[in-house]
């Protein structure tokens, strides 16, 4: 295996499947067996997911709410969203254990570095949720820091695109695919890869990102086993 211990950073947006909000079952079940493929091999293995199936802090603000409230409402879905793919990957036979940027004690742990690491040395999956636990930071921030404090070797961003393009590949049919690109190549380009918050705190840490579509079925063992897929930024 090419990792030993990875973040995979997933949206909430891609829980919907075919729904126009919430959660899709089916897409549920299709990550949970991505992921158990890839946690069977043995590679220590952590999750950040978002929450913008149930709730975005930001439209939040545009309605006219405080935006810390939004936000903190913003963590609270990723929470449920973490619940369902911690639910769903126990039912599937993997050890998991939920860690929350914000205290909740009847439903997870509250995140400590050094038991986030301990639980991934002793083989369990963990799903870290609630962001940051902070306002102002979105759950891309969230897969930067926890991947940096747990000393991952890359952050694996799984979307509905399979890389990163010069322009929109869903607007613009002549959008150039990179199959790896720099840091500085990304800014310059102003490409569109994480919030800036997220990608400096990568880029300052000197940890690389993949880019890649996570609904194709095997992409996520294939990238961990060493296969050129989707999008680095080095």
């Amino acid at each position: 295996m090419k990792y030993k211990r990875v973040l995979l950073k997933l949206s909430g947006e891609a829980l919907m499947g075919k729904k126009s909000f919430g959660i899709d079952p089916q897409r549920l079940d299709q990550y949970t067996s991505e992921i158990k493929k890839v946690k069977d091999t043995g590679i220590e293995l952590a999750i950040v997911i978002g929450g913008g199936n149930i709730f975005r802090g930001i439209q939040a603000e545009q309605s006219g709410m405080d935006r810390v409230q939004g936000d903190y409402m913003g963590m609270l879905a990723t929470v449920i969203n973490a619940m369902a793919l911690q639910s769903s990957l126990e039912g599937a036979g993997v050890f998991t254990r939920l860690m929350s940027g914000i205290k909740i004690d009847q439903v997870c742990e509250q995140f400590i570095r050094r038991r986030a690491i301990r639980h991934l040395e002793k083989g369990r999956l963990v799903i870290f949720g609630a962001g940051t636990g902070n306002p102002y930071f979105t759950t891309d921030s969230a897969a930067s820091l926890r991947a940096i404090e747990i000393e991952a070797d890359v952050v694996l961003k799984g979307t509905r695109v399979d890389g990163i393009y010069s322009a929109d590949p869903e607007k613009n049919p002549d959008a150039k695919r990179f199959s790896d690109i720099t840091y500085e190549e990304v800014m310059q380009k102003g490409l569109n890869v994480m919030d800036m918050t997220a990608f400096t705190l990568c880029h300052e840490n000197h940890l690389p990102i993949i880019v890649f579509d996570m609904n194709t079925p095997g992409n996520l063992l294939k990238i961990l086993q060493g296969e050129n897929i989707g999008t680095l930024v080095h």
